[in-house]
């Protein structure tokens, strides 16, 4: 943690999606950088983010939310409506159970279970709590880099990739009718990383990028419009 980060007041992050793996990560990278975190888990089980908030009593509070479920998106949103948050980020990702199902090959409940995941729900989360961010704050999704339509040249993953894709149109849609929000907006590809999502055969590691990735989030603030970077803030093609 720099002086500065260590003096001033502290800000706080809402990261949807923090019960393990990246998000569990994230949140405990910006607790060591100074900020108080409220992360999200699905159901009431003990999660490593619970052992993480008995390392930071006070600073970490952990709230349930199933982002396929619009009640609980609203109920957390009264939950939190006295609060604000300079950072709203949606962690939420699945895959279909066989990535080398073709989009003709995939059964009709798979293709929806991850659409609805990855693609609907996190907007849902983002147009339900985004009065919760102020002007001069931060709202970030994670994407993937596998959502680029442009950078598609060999295939496979068709369905996560069709997901991702349809998550970075809804948020290019989200952006164009909010175009005058002074608001810092992200969609953040993290690269390929060793999490249970990613899997053993990633080449980074949760320790090798996530301080990369809380950087980069932080050095976005204040950028007003849509960004689609990846983990070092470089630009990704649509």
């Amino acid at each position: 943690m720099s002086l500065n980060e260590a003096t001033a007041a502290p800000r706080t992050l809402l990261i949807v999606g923090a019960s393990r793996g990246l998000g569990h990560a994230m949140a405990a990278e910006f607790l060591e950088r100074g900020w108080s975190v409220v992360g999200t888990v699905r159901d009431s089980a003990d999660t490593p983010l619970h052992d993480l908030a008995a390392e930071y009593p006070g600073r970490l509070e952990i709230e349930s939310l199933d982002i396929t479920l619009p009640e609980e998106i609203e109920a957390l949103r009264r939950r939190l409506a006295a609060r604000r948050f300079d950072m709203l980020f949606v962690n939420a990702g699945t895959a279909n159970h066989n990535q080398d199902e073709t989009i003709a090959e995939v059964s009709t409940d798979e293709f929806v279970r991850v659409m609805v995941t990855n693609a609907l729900s996190p907007m849902r989360v983002i147009e339900g709590l985004q009065s919760l961010v102020p002007g001069d704050g931060l709202i970030g999704i994670m994407s993937s880099g596998q959502g680029s339509v442009s950078n598609n040249e060999k295939g496979g993953h068709e369905v996560y990739r069709c997901s991702k894709a349809a998550l970075n149109m809804s948020m290019r849609s989200y952006a164009a009718r909010h175009s005058e929000d002074p608001r810092a907006l992200v969609l953040l590809a993290p690269g390929w990383i060793r999490t249970a999502l990613g899997g053993p055969n990633a080449p980074f590691s949760l320790d090798e990028t996530v301080p990369t990735i809380v950087s980069t989030l932080l050095s976005q603030q204040g950028q007003q419009g849509l960004r689609y970077i990846d983990r070092d803030g470089k630009t990704v093609p649509w």
